[in-house]
């Protein structure tokens, strides 16, 4: 009798911390509808925790839990995410997109943008949303044996693409990488020289035009997958982290990073297996144009 009702106690708790959690979901998935509605708007933390049904001292705690990321900030994700699918797909000048998504100064914007893409709105737009390269942490700079290495696998529901991982300070993929790579599908990937400290290592894949992949989340559905592993302590060992790509929720930060353009790297693969050769992965050992221009290291 004693075991038994200890059974059924364990379960009790395992099912109010499940129903927990969804409710903690729940809310902070409806103050980033709030936050997608009002990106133009000078939203506070009382007006998302309204939306949320929580007070504001324990909504931040909440969100920050449900996302990884304070609502602050992933508001500001949101606002330079739509920033990002105006410069390319409207004529709308930097000064009227700035407005659009919330902010009062261009001089403003842009600083966060370019810190946050990796480049200007300005040359955001010319470059019509892809990077050249993608510049990490010169690994001449860093005094490091470590490796990190692992497989990234679709689950069921995933989609099929390229698949991006790059390894950030912060649970939002933005700014330099400390590593990163592009696989032409879910596979293996390995990063030398890793920089010691706490990472996280972040991936996205998305099917059809993965640098703009749909900004609502109906239209996303199926096609929008991602991973988070993290955080990860480096130091002069060998890591492994394999990663479980599922379909993206509103609940998963935005990626502000310019990535590269997918349909070189589709070609290059067709061109490879024409050629009879296995695809090569483009990782940090690859020999590849389109690897050397991805992970050229910045000056």
């Amino acid at each position: 009798m004693a075991l038994k009702l200890t059974i059924n106690s364990s379960a009790t708790r395992i099912r109010r911390g499940g129903m927990v959690e969804e409710s903690i979901e729940r809310a902070a998935a409806r103050a980033i509808v709030a936050m997608r509605e009002g990106l133009g708007e000078q939203l506070t933390v009382d007006d998302m925790a309204r939306a949320a049904m929580f007070s504001k001292f324990h909504f931040s705690r909440i969100f920050q839990r449900a996302t990884g990321l304070s609502p602050g900030r992933f508001l500001s994700a949101l606002r330079l995410q739509y920033a990002k699918h105006l410069l390319v797909s409207t004529s709308l000048n930097v000064a009227d997109i700035c407005l659009r998504v919330g902010y009062n100064s261009v001089g403003t914007f842009s600083s966060r943008f370019s810190k946050s893409v990796g480049m200007s709105p300005t040359t955001y737009r010319r470059c019509s949303g892809f990077a050249e390269q993608i510049p990490t942490v010169p690994a001449h700079r860093v005094a490091s044996t470590a490796r990190l290495y692992g497989n990234a696998r679709l689950s069921q529901l995933g989609a099929s693409g390229p698949v991006f991982i790059g390894l950030f300070p912060d649970r939002i993929p933005e700014g330099r990488p400390a590593r990163c790579t592009i696989l032409p599908a879910p596979g293996p990937y390995s990063f030398d020289t890793v920089p010691p400290g706490t990472w996280y290592l972040l991936a996205q894949s998305v099917s059809g035009d993965w640098q703009t992949p749909p900004l609502d989340p109906a239209d996303a559905e199926g096609r929008v997958s991602v991973a988070t592993y993290g955080p990860i302590t480096v130091r002069r060992d060998t890591v492994r982290a394999d990663l479980t790509l599922k379909p993206a929720r509103d609940l998963d930060p935005p990626v502000l990073l310019a990535l590269t353009d997918a349909r070189e790297l589709a070609l290059a693969t067709a061109a490879e297996r024409t050629e009879g050769a296995a695809p090569s992965m483009l990782v940090s050992s690859a020999r590849s144009p389109h690897e050397r221009a991805l992970q050229r290291p910045a000056a």
